[in-house]
């Protein structure tokens, strides 16, 4: 029974926290992090497809078909 005490605990605590204890973000902070996440996703993307380009066009150079 200590068991099943212990876990009921546990979730309170949890929802405690989550629910009076957590700040959330704004509507615009999220949307303002999205767009930073998305556009360092992009600018890295990019640049390991221009590395890719590069190491390719060394290589066949250096090793022609």
């Amino acid at each position: 029974m200590n068991i099943v005490k212990t876990f009921f605990n546990y979730c309170k605590a949890c929802y405690e926290e989550l629910a009076h204890k957590t700040t959330w973000p704004t509507r615009k902070e999220l949307t303002q992090s999205a767009v930073l996440v998305l556009s360092a996703s992009l600018i890295i993307a990019v640049v390991v497809w221009l590395m890719d380009v590069v190491f390719k066009a060394v290589m066949s150079s250096i090793y022609p078909n």
